[in-house]
């Protein structure tokens, strides 16, 4: 019984997956930004090259 307390009061792997998920929504955050930001970057790329031509 005394190990299952033990396991129960144990926060190493609690912190672990919430360092986890927090690890993955910044990543979620950063592709969603990049996405944005290449799609204007390739309008802005597609304008001066009409532009050119």
């Amino acid at each position: 019984m005394s190990k299952f307390l033990k396991l129960i009061k144990n926060n190493k792997g609690a912190t672990a997956i919430e360092y986890g998920l927090i690890a993955a929504l910044i990543a979620v955050a950063a592709i969603g930004a990049m996405q944005g930001i290449g799609n204007k970057l390739g309008t802005t790329f597609n304008n001066v090259s009409s532009k050119l031509g």
